[in-house]
Parts: C-alpha cells; structure tokens; sequence
C-alpha cells in the first residue's frame, strides 16, 4: 500500500506548478533562441552589408598609388621639370612614447623645433598624422634607422627644376600634393599629371597591411610634355638681362625670343625670379611673369604700325616728305615736340629718327576707325591665345570716344597699353612680310600660317626703316650685332601713377629682328625704372637685345650676313617720347 510522504510541513510550499506553465517557459526560451539564430542567419548571410561596411571603415583602406608626373623638356630634350622619390613622414600618435630619447634627434633630422614635431604628436585620438612632407632619401634613411615605433613613410614624388631662376617664370612649379601653382606645370595640369592607381587593403591597428582584397589598379604616368623654349637661349638671355637690370638699378626686366618661321617662343625670362626648388619666402614680385601680366604703353614702339598703315592707305611712301619743323604740333589745346626739332623728314627718317610730330601728321590723315581696327588686327586689346595663367588682354579703348588729341597720342604709343608678350608677336608683322603668326609655348616643326595685316611690300618696306633705326643717326646703334644684321625700334615710356605719370620714373623697351633682310628672330626687352647710366631704350635695352640676339643665332647656326664689324659712330640719338 503507497503511502503520500510530505516533504514540507508547509503547505505553501507543497503546491503544485501547472504543467502548462513549464511548457510554456520551455517554448518561450526556444523561441528566443531561433530569433537569435534567425537574427544571426540574417547578419552574416542576408543583411550583412552595413555591418560590412562598418568593417571596412576601420580595417579597410584604399591606397593611392601615385602616378609619376610627366617630365618638362626643352625643345632638345634637356630636363627642365622631373619628379624623383621622396618619403613622406607620417605617425599614429598613440603608439610614439612621447618621451622616447630619440626624438630629438629626429626633429634634427626633419629640421623643425623639438617643440614643434612634439605638438604634432600630441593628439593620441588620431591614428594618422603627417610629420613632414617630402624629405630627401638619405634623410629618410636615417629616420629608418632610428627604429622609432608608431613613426612610418610613404613613397610620393618631389618636383626638381634643374634650370633653376632662369627658367622658373616659364616651367613654374607644383605645389606638395604634386598640383601644378604655375607656369607650364599649372597650364598643363591635366596632361603632366597622369592617373593615380589604387590599392584595396585591410589594415591592422597598427596600419600595416594584412591582405589585399582587390585587384590592383597601376598608376598611369604623366607623358613627358616639350617645350619650344631653348635652354641655352633662355639662360643666355635671362643672365644678360639680369646683368642689365643690376647695372642700371631698374626695378626689373623682362625679355623674350621669338622663333618667326614657328612662332614659337625660345626664351622667356623676367628678373628678378625666384628658385622653383627653394621656395619659402617667395614674395608676388618674384613670382610675376612681367612678359604676360605687366601692360605699359608701348610709346615709340607704335610708330612702325603707322607708318606700314599710311603706306597700306597710299597715303605717303618711304622717301615722302614731311615737314617736321618748328619740332612741334599743336592739337586741341594740345603741344606734341620733338626731343630733337628737325625740319623736313622722309617717312624712313621719321622712324629712324623717332619723330613725334612727323607720326602724327602720318596719323591724322586717317580716321580714327581705320587706327583702331589695325591696331585691333595685330592684337592690341585682347588677351594672347596662350594657355599661361595671368596674360593680361591690355588696353584698347573704343575708337568712337576718341578725340583729335588722343587720336595723335595713340599714334606714338600713349593712351594704350600692352604687355611685351603681345608687342613682340605684333612685330611677327614685319617680320613675316605683314602676316601676323601666332606663338607657341611648344615644340612645332611646321611652319607657322599667319593672318595678311599689311601688304608684303609695305611691310618690307618698314623693315628697311626698322634696319635704318640701328644704324649710325638712328636712336639704337647700341643695337648693332657682329656678323648679323639688325633692325627694331626703341620706346621709351613715362609710367603712370593715379591719374597722371610719375616723375623721373620710366620704362625703356626696344624690340627689334635679325637678319633684317630675312628674319629668323624676333627680341623685345623692357627695362622697368632704370635708375643709373640713363633710361632710354636705346640705352638700356638695345644692349641686351644685341647681346641675345647674336648669341641666339649663333645656336640656331645661322650664317653671318654681314663681313665687317658694324661701327658705331658717336652716342645714339635720344628718341622722342
């Protein structure tokens, strides 16, 4: 016989749980656990893409592999812009012991205080930092060598420009993301530049790469880019140009080179410049290219075009007479001298002498529209179709607001302004039998097609009285050349301050072709402020224009068309201005 046997005397605690509550818990529990199985299943297989991309935020990372920037060369392949490898420094500050006794010596070998490369250590939130950009290889060595823990390098690329100052306005430079800032490197950003590849990769904490989780893409490197510019013409030019502007105390100076069959510009230099490889105080003056962005009216330098226009109307031919005496010519109110009265000129004697008042009478048998749409012709008044950064369009005023007095002024360079850039491809004009060429920055063997401005024989015709200006009685026998012929024309320009020009400060210029009878080249020098041994441009600049001019066709290898040493009588005559 079964006997009940209590285990408690209570009788609370000898209830009995239903057993439908036992079954319940036991679903509840098994449910709960699918859930997380299905919530599980979903993460990993399903949904799994934010949680992946989570992942990748803090393990995976794209790398850069950067491209190798196109080189710069001359139009003989001589290296004037080259990328070479240089480390970059970088850091995860929370793993440099910032007391580490080797520190020091590594901010001496980054050149920065001790002070400085703590503070940029200092911040333990970030896993990155930069310590300094772009060092040489064996700087970077040494760093190596250190075996300073949470201190890395990177394999980028540094700009070198062998050339230095005396290309620096032409090449220009990049700055440390390897972007162009100037000049050619600026202007043709996107062709030097390539394409960069990339790399996909999972990083640990400690930012070494663990694996590769993409194919790699290769960089696509720059194509190397040739310039027009002769190296030995650019730096004979820049030096002789450097030594002018320090003799005379100018301000500055510029001058370029022009090739007449190509258009394209063999040197292109201004003074002062500056070091593209050293550039930490570099100030706006050092950096202006004056050829492209400084206007200045051009003064006597118009007075060619003139003459070619009056022949081009049938207004006067070269041996026309013209009465030039008492050296004066009123108009509204208005005196125009001579520095030099004469009494009656030639129209060649009027170029050759630099005649204000004979121009001017040149001038004024025509309208003021027929002036205008030349000097529009040639390319006064509009920006130069050259890719450089800064050329500046100069100043054309519209004809119809003209008055007799500025009409005249216009005549012999004042009331307009250009920049030496645009008034040397103007004398293309002359040059190329009164077609006016455009210019080229790169390497071209074709010949270059230029628009008809003047008739051929016209044009000739004042390039015989551009070849009179050098000889002895003209205003630029400073000009003549051993072995070669030379023609061109002096300006001289007051500047302007506020609302009219500045006492004692001018501007000397002289452009000007060899050989005169066919032209290879084509040189124009400014002289800004020249302070000492005059300021005449047949003074100051007609030098360097001979100087440039022979060494420059003797690079070229053009034979002498001359059998005698030119000789030069005397002080050439001062121009009028």
């Amino acid at each position: 016989m079964s006997r009940s046997i209590n285990y408690a005397s209570s009788p609370l605690l000898a209830s009995k749980t239903p057993v439908w509550r036992s079954k319940f818990i036991v679903f509840g529990l098994a449910l709960a656990f699918a859930g997380l199985a299905g919530r599980a299943a979903y993460v990993q297989v399903i949904g799994n893409d934010f949680f992946q991309r989570q992942g990748e935020v803090r393990f995976a990372r794209t790398l850069e592999l950067p491209a190798n920037r196109g080189r710069v060369l001359d139009r003989n392949g001589l290296i004037l812009a080259s990328s070479v490898v240089a480390q970059s420094i970088w850091a995860i500050p929370e793993d440099v012991d910032k007391n580490h006794p080797k520190l020091r010596e590594l901010a001496r070998l980054l050149d920065m205080p001790l002070a400085e490369l703590r503070k940029r250590l200092a911040d333990n939130d970030k896993t990155f930092v930069w310590v300094k950009r772009q060092v040489d290889e064996p700087v970077a060595q040494k760093i190596t060598a250190l075996g300073i823990k949470g201190i890395y390098q990177r394999r980028e690329y540094k700009r070198q420009y062998p050339e230095g100052e005396a290309t620096a306005h032409v090449v220009g430079f990049t700055n440390v993301e390897d972007r162009g800032q100037e000049g050619v490197e600026l202007a043709f950003q996107s062709q030097l530049a390539g394409k960069a590849g990339s790399r996909r990769v999972i990083k640990d904490r400690l930012g070494r790469v663990v694996e590769d989780v993409q194919d790699v893409v290769p960089p696509v490197d720059g194509p190397d880019l040739s310039l027009s510019i002769d190296s030995k013409v650019q730096y004979f030019a820049w030096q002789k140009l450097r030594q002018a502007v320090l003799q005379h105390k100018a301000k500055a100076g510029s001058v370029i080179v022009l090739d007449t069959r190509t258009g394209e510009v063999l040197a292109l230099a201004n003074y002062p410049s500056y070091d593209p490889n050293q550039r930490r105080n570099l100030s706006g003056e050092q950096l202006r290219n004056r050829v492209l962005t400084d206007t200045f009216e051009p003064g006597s330098t118009m007075k060619p075009f003139i003459a070619a226009l009056a022949l081009d109307k049938g207004l006067v031919r070269p041996n026309t007479p013209i009465q030039t005496a008492p050296g004066r010519i009123v108009i509204g109110g208005s005196t125009i001298r001579d520095t030099h009265p004469k009494d009656v000129l030639t129209v060649s004697e009027v170029i050759q002498k630099s005649s204000n008042v004979g121009t001017v009478k040149m001038a004024m048998q025509m309208s003021p529209r027929e002036m205008w749409e030349m000097y529009a012709q040639v390319g006064f008044g509009q920006k130069p179709q050259v890719p450089f950064p800064g050329a500046v369009a100069g100043r054309l005023r519209p004809y119809k607001s003209w008055r007799p007095i500025e009409q005249a002024t216009m005549s012999y360079g004042y009331g307009l302004s250009v920049s030496l850039y645009q008034l040397a491809q103007a004398y293309t004009i002359f040059a190329r039998e009164g077609e006016l060429i455009p210019l080229t920055l790169l390497k071209s063997d074709t010949p270059a097609q230029g628009v008809r401005v003047f008739s051929a024989q016209n044009a000739r015709a004042v390039r015989d009285m551009l070849g009179l200006v050098t000889k002895p009685g003209g205003s630029a026998t400073r000009a003549q050349t051993m072995g070669y012929s030379v023609g061109g024309k002096t300006g001289t320009a007051r500047k302007q301050e506020g609302n009219g020009y500045a006492e004692g400060k001018y501007r000397g210029f002289f452009v000007g072709m060899a050989p005169i009878e066919q032209p290879r080249i084509i040189v124009a020098v400014s002289i800004d402020e020249p302070s000492e041994g005059g300021f005449y441009g047949g003074l100051v600049a007609a030098p360097v224009f001979s100087e440039t001019v022979q060494e420059t066709l003797r690079i070229l290898g053009v034979q002498p068309d001359m059998n005698v040493k030119p000789q030069i009588f005397g002080e050439p005559v001062e121009e009028t201005f």
